[in-house]
């Protein structure tokens, strides 16, 4: 077999002491040793210079090591510590070629690397051959006893117990039996271990506790080189599956893993150089921590790179994400395989702290979009709960309709929730869930808050509409009774929307107290509305007494307009009209719902009629007015609508505003009695009867007198009619003169026209006109004048109508 084909080294660690880092990456990356865990092994060598190391290597090993050529002398060949794998040996097992001791190149006195050197080889190794001659048995310096001495010492100080294999190789064996040379050489390894000071914790530990020593004999390879390498070959076998149970080093303690070898060996040698305490456990937490560190970031750098969760961390922005739970746990999962995978062989202690370190990293990582998909499945799990809510209602009541949706998608809620739930994480969704409640018992409570204020308006719209009429039109009438109809209204009205509202909020759900409060809100409205028109009525109290006024006081008991003819008793009407005023006002003071009695009524009457008995004359002495006030007695001031002082100063409008028609209809009735007295007094009529009767004999015998005195009155008649003397005496005796002054002439001479017309037009045409005054004759009616008078005045009261009629009646 080729051993250069299978067989790739690298110098570990040059002649100054400068550790070859990239090289070493680059070997372990060429050999695969992270793939290893702990299936591996380490092999070191150390010796005198030109002892043949190299040369057992390669033959042992199958590596490539340099190896010193005798035809040009023996010096230095292998500088500094060079490494390795064997080729064809499992499992995988890394031979390291040391610079051999006692070399005349680094002098006497420059020990200072062999010591390192030996001290990292038995701290990196599981295997250490010690290569020396037969013929240096026991000899102090050949032996390396003083280079082991000072290992040993310094291994004790720096490391804690780690099992090792030191094999003593014995090169060109003599013909003393082995079985003779190998005691001599446990025994000056015996006394190497027990002349070492140690440290109190390892006084009393025994050698086998920190090496297992083995001897073997090796024949000369220049002068028997056939049975050197069976006897090599032999040796290579014991190296297969040297860590297995009962291998050479099958009882290693305190392997580092391979990945983490690199890192091990750097610091290792670091600290050898430093000369620091080195303590095997506490460098292989070391170890463990940074390689399990590395392992857990690149696994998380692969987990926040990963399509599917990009994919996933995207979708989760914008709407709920279906199985999103099972997707990131088992992304989660195969990252934490992996992790396991390839930290399995590091400290348990360290590899399950980085493990649950990268588990919270990953979970801190996948929380946002955790949240934002719980926040889409909240938002859009409430939407679809108020669109079927709604549709629900139409259908339904509203408590079921409310119990049934809840359940349902509370349910549905849960369910995506826990479709969302990453098996990793112990994340409480209680929270999640119960803000979700909250939000849906709100949008209930909204819908019926909404639904009852819809209710609520309802029946308080049926109240104003079965109360504002019937009270307006009761105060209108202002009675007695008025306040006691408004009150039984008010009940039978209250009672009938109550009972229906009261049903209706049975499905709603609410508590009783709750359902007693809107019950006695909507008790309170009907009364605010009642006390509410009762205001408005309040405020146009004096039109309603004014229009009262008039009604009572221009019409008689049969409602027919009142004619002043001058017979009727103004001051007992205006009596009985004002009265009935103050009634709508002492109506309208206060609000009367709880039937108490008061006393308002009877105190306007008292103070504004001036009814009072004799007591009260004489109490009215010594007491001040009672309407000087602002609150009536007995009664409270939100139900008072207008106080004693308005009452007063509104009745003081009233009369004022009312003085007028009272003047009127006075003044209307005094004409109306100056018209009707035309004829003299009767002791005038008698004397012009006694001193007239010799005249009044003389038109009897001479009766063409009386056709000139009938024409005369005709004319006079017309005279009367065309100027309306009556009409115009009205206004007063002076006016009535100046406006009859200036219409007499004019009028004469109408007349005359008039009359000259008529006497050119032929009497055949026109056989029913009178001649006198060209009015029409009427057949089977003779005009007299009083007839003329009656219709003279309907004419004169037709042309200047007034506010009362004061036209005469026809007898």
């Amino acid at each position: 077999m080729d051993t250069t084909t299978e067989c790739c080294s690298t110098q570990l660690i040059d002649g100054d002491g400068m550790f070859n880092i990239d090289g070493l990456e680059r070997f372990i990356k060429e050999v695969q040793l992270r793939e290893c865990g702990l299936s591996y092994a380490v092999v070191s060598i150390m010796g005198p210079q030109s002892s043949g190391k190299s040369t057992l290597l390669n033959n042992l090993f199958r590596t490539n090591f340099r190896e010193m050529d005798a035809f040009k002398g023996r010096s230095q060949t292998t500088k500094g510590i060079w490494m390795a794998r064997a080729a064809g040996i499992e499992p995988c097992t890394l031979v390291m070629d040391l610079e051999g001791t006692d070399g005349r190149e680094r002098g006497e006195d420059d020990t200072a690397f062999e010591k390192q050197s030996a001290l990292f080889a038995l701290a990196v190794s599981d295997i250490v051959l010690i290569n020396m001659w037969c013929h240096d048995i026991g000899r102090e310096q050949a032996a390396n006893k003083p280079l082991l001495k000072t290992v040993f010492q310094v291994m004790m100080r720096l490391f804690s117990p780690r099992k090792t294999t030191l094999m003593f190789v014995i090169r060109d064996k003599t013909r003393t039996p082995l079985e003779n040379l190998e005691p001599v050489l446990r025994e000056d390894v015996q006394k190497i271990w027990d002349s070492v000071p140690k440290p109190q914790a390892h006084n009393e530990t025994p050698l086998s506790e920190f090496f297992n020593v083995q001897v073997v004999a090796l024949s000369s390879f220049e002068e028997k080189e056939e049975q050197f390498r069976e006897q090599v070959a032999s040796l290579r076998e014991q190296f297969f599956h040297s860590i297995a149970p009962g291998g050479l080093a099958g009882d290693r303690r305190g392997v580092v893993p391979a990945s983490g070898f690199s890192f091990s060996a750097q610091e290792i040698w670091k600290v050898i150089k430093e000369n620091k305490d080195l303590d095997l456990p506490a460098h292989k937490v070391m170890v463990a921590t940074v390689r399990c560190e590395e392992i857990a970031n690149e696994k998380f750098a692969s987990f926040a790179e990963n399509e599917e969760w990009l994919r996933l961390e995207e979708a989760a922005q914008t709407a709920p994400v279906s199985g999103f739970g099972g997707s990131i746990s088992s992304i989660i999962d195969t990252c934490l395989s992996g992790y396991e995978m390839e930290a399995t062989y590091f400290d348990e202690g360290v590899r399950s702290s980085k493990k649950k370190q990268l588990e919270e990293k990953l979970l801190q990582l996948v929380q946002p979009a955790f949240q934002s998909v719980l926040g889409h499945i909240r938002s859009g799990t409430l939407d679809k709960f108020k669109e079927a809510f709604d549709k629900v209602l139409n259908v339904e009541g509203f408590s079921s309709a409310a119990s049934s949706c809840s359940q349902h998608y509370i349910a549905l809620f849960d369910e995506a929730c826990s479709d969302a739930i990453i098996q990793q994480a112990k994340w409480d969704t209680s929270k999640v869930k119960e803000k979700f409640r909250r939000d849906v018992d709100a949008h209930i409570a909204s819908v019926r808050a909404d639904k009852l204020s819809d209710l609520t308006k309802e029946y308080e719209g049926q109240l104003n509409g079965a109360l504002s009429g019937p009270v307006e039109a009761l105060l209108d009438e202002a009675n007695e009774k008025t306040w006691l109809s408004i009150r039984n209204i008010l009940r039978r009205e209250t009672v009938s929307a109550i009972t229906g509202f009261s049903a209706a909020l049975s499905g709603f759900d609410i508590d009783e107290r709750s359902k007693e409060e809107m019950v006695s809100s909507l008790q309170n409205y009907a009364r605010g509305v009642v006390e509410g028109k009762a205001r408005e009525e309040a405020a146009r109290v004096l039109i309603r007494m004014k229009d009262r006024f008039s009604t009572l006081f221009s019409h008689d008991n049969d409602s027919m307009p009142r004619v002043w003819t001058g017979k009727e008793d103004i001051r007992a009407i205006t009596k009985t009209a004002r009265a009935a005023s103050l009634k709508i006002l002492s109506v309208m003071a206060a609000v009367r719902l709880d039937d108490e009695p008061d006393n308002i009524e009877k105190t306007l009457t008292v103070a504004l009629l001036g009814e009072r008995s004799s007591t009260s004359i004489n109490r009215s002495i010594t007491t001040v007015d009672p309407l000087a006030s602002s609150t009536w007695e007995e009664i409270p001031s939100p139900r008072t609508l207008l106080s004693p002082v308005q009452c007063k100063s509104l009745w003081r409008q009233f009369k004022i505003e009312t003085e007028y028609t009272v003047t009127q209809a006075i003044s209307a009735q005094e004409a109306n009695k100056r018209n009707n007295n035309w004829l003299p007094p009767p002791w005038a009529i008698l004397a012009l009867i006694i001193l007239g009767f010799n005249e009044f004999m003389t038109l009897l015998r001479n009766p063409l007198y009386l056709g000139f005195i009938f024409v005369g009155f005709l004319l006079i008649k017309a005279l009367w009619v065309q100027l309306d003397v009556s009409g115009e005496f009205r206004n007063g005796a002076l006016p009535g003169l100046i406006s009859i002054s200036t219409k007499f002439v004019p009028t004469i001479m109408n007349l005359l026209k008039k009359l000259a017309e008529e006497g050119q037009a032929p009497v055949a045409n026109n056989p029913h006109r009178n001649p006198v005054t060209g009015s029409r004759i009427h057949p089977n009616r003779v005009d007299t004048p009083s007839s003329m008078s009656s219709t003279g005045s309907s004419e004169m009261t037709s042309g200047n109508r007034t506010e009362y009629t004061s036209s005469s009646k026809e007898d």
